[in-house]
């Protein structure tokens, strides 16, 4: 069960190790872009190319569904980033149980978002967590756990494909374990959780008043998905690529300054400078700052909003 490219590695690395698929389970075509035409989840067409039985339940508890689910007779369910929590129907089934590939060290970093969270909370490491699913959000028992460093540079978009591939490597081993009996559960420690909510259009707008360092992990926790932004003369940019300097600053926050021969525009925080490398204009085509600043004029006193 999974929806996004992240879930792809995991099903990858389970048919190259002659695990018997008996179907995928993936949401239905959803309509995106100006011209909301239906768009397949890259598991469905990953999935297509492997004629293994493929389902796109609107909601997995459906009377409808689970009459499938119960024909088809999982001995054990993988779920990765599929986008629905599982009833009990589902949970108790399988004699092997339903496992979960999580990307973060849980109990830290529950809920839809862990790696965005993750990069935004500025933390130093991280990692993937294989757990037996429960009726909660991401309770349930850790069965395997493999850390990782986070660069000081690093955005969401190279998290992602690292922990993908992280999480496939680790879901084959806990897979295996599971089947000789070999691994041993272990309840999460509840006193170290912490929550990874679904990004809204408000984590998203970034506010200047903030430490420049703060300001720069929330637009590399979230490059380049949705993408941190602000306003420009009433205009979204959004920001994929900055970095930061504490220092005493001179301007109100958000005060702009091009530095044309670097290539980037300074931008002035609560206790510091945040320096934009990388933007887009709403309705214009990303780019680095450095072509930005040869087409647009800035004048002492713009801010960013």
């Amino acid at each position: 069960m999974g929806t996004p490219a992240f879930a792809i590695p995991s099903l990858k690395i389970l048919i190259e190790h002659d695990f018997s698929i008996a179907g995928v389970v993936t949401q239905p075509d959803r309509p995106k872009g100006r011209g909301r035409k239906l768009v397949a989840p890259p598991v469905k067409d990953y999935a297509a190319t492997l004629n293994i039985p493929l389902y796109q339940p609107d909601r997995v508890r459906d009377e409808s569904f689970l009459e499938i689910f119960k024909e088809i007779s999982p001995e054990m369910v993988v779920l990765v980033a599929f986008g629905q929590i599982l009833p009990r129907e589902i949970v108790e089934f399988p004699p092997l149980g339903c496992v979960n590939v999580h990307p973060s060290l849980l109990p830290k970093y529950r809920g839809p978002a862990p790696m965005n969270w993750t990069i935004i909370g500025g933390e130093e490491r991280t990692g993937v967590t294989i757990m037996r699913i429960d009726e909660g959000m991401d309770s349930g028992d850790v069965l395997l756990q493999e850390e990782t460093e986070i660069g000081d540079s690093e955005t969401f978009d190279h998290l992602h494909d690292r922990l993908s591939e992280m999480g496939a490597q680790l879901l084959f081993k806990a897979v295996e374990g599971i089947s000789a009996g070999t691994i041993t559960r272990k309840p999460q420690d509840s006193s170290l959780l912490s929550v990874a909510p679904k990004i809204t259009r408000a984590t998203s707008r970034i506010d200047w008043k903030r430490p420049a360092r703060e300001i720069v992990n929330l637009i590399r926790g979230l490059s380049s998905i949705p993408g941190a932004y602000t306003l420009f003369k009433g205009k979204k940019v959004k920001i994929f690529d900055a970095s930061w300097e504490e220092m005493p600053t001179t301007g109100v926050p958000g005060a702009l300054s091009p530095l044309k021969k670097e290539g980037k525009i300074r931008v002035a925080a609560k206790d510091g400078y945040v320096y934009i490398e990388e933007l887009q204009l709403e309705g214009k085509k990303r780019m680095k700052t450095g072509d930005f600043l040869r087409g647009y004029q800035i004048s002492p006193g713009d801010l960013l909003e």
